[in-house]
């Protein structure tokens, strides 16, 4: 079966109460295929052993071979009077609901197994094992590399040359966020221990959060006027031709992969 979880689940680990509709043991035969007060007869084709011998004439002269019993498929016995709940099959088809706790730190594709979880076998035969694969949904502002989070922070042109303090919502409550002065785009901001807890060892991932720098792109007269003498003031370099550098996104993903 699959599971399907939110990103925030999957931080510190859920409890999740699963419906499966799967085969369980007949209860009013109790798995022995038989009608109340019956049991089975022992075949009369095979007598009870199951299998059929047959001489085969070859070369070397008669050989014996032996086969499956068609009537009693094997078993040896058969039913004269079926269970009417479950048709002789020793199981019945039902909806029951399985607690699954899924660890932190499952990510998508990862099979979980339950032993004794799945369907009964025929006649009352054991019960399986029940797999659950894993799938993540995706989340509108944070993405997942190994244990740790990633996300955009997009600011102001005036909080990145003065500096601020931001107060993030994350998944698991808020953060506290110092962005210092002159912050530029494709900058990477970590904060430890916020990320993905992991699924073999202790501790957690970190949180790596992105920044760009979001260039106004409406101004008032005053407005204009001020970032003409902001200008002025810094002697800015005219456009000019340099090397060519990657766009903002493959900056951010290199410095997500070596922060």
């Amino acid at each position: 079966m699959r599971v399907e979880m939110e990103l925030d689940e999957i931080i510190f680990g859920s409890t999740r109460d699963i419906e499966v509709n799967t085969a369980i043991l007949c209860e009013t035969c109790n798995g022995s295929c038989c009608a109340p007060g019956t049991s089975p007869a022992t075949c009369d084709i095979c007598r009870g052993s199951g299998q059929i011998q047959r001489a085969v004439r070859s070369l070397l002269g008669n050989v014996m071979t032996s086969s499956p019993c068609g009537t009693c498929r094997g078993y040896g016995t058969v039913i004269p009077h079926p269970c009417p709940t479950c048709q002789g099959q020793g199981r019945v088809r039902a909806a029951r609901t399985i607690s699954v706790d899924i660890p932190a730190g499952v990510d998508t594709g990862l099979r979980l197994q339950m032993p004794s979880q799945g369907e009964v076998g025929p006649a009352g035969g054991p019960q399986g094992d029940l797999y659950l694969e894993i799938k993540v949904r995706h989340h509108d502002t944070f993405s997942r590399n190994g244990d740790d989070l990633l996300a955009t922070l997009e600011i102001q042109m005036t909080d990145a040359i003065l500096g601020t303090t931001a107060t993030l919502k994350t998944l698991d409550g808020e953060v506290v966020l110092d962005i210092k002065p002159g912050i530029q785009s494709a900058e990477v901001l970590t904060v430890k221990d916020r990320g993905i807890t992991r699924l073999r060892g202790g501790g957690r991932g970190d949180l790596k959060i992105g920044v760009q720098v979001v260039t106004p792109t409406k101004l008032n007269h005053k407005e204009q006027n001020l970032i003409k003498e902001l200008a002025k003031s810094q002697r800015a370099v005219s456009p000019h031709l340099s090397h060519f550098q990657q766009g903002l996104f493959a900056k951010l993903r290199d410095r997500f992969m070596n922060v």
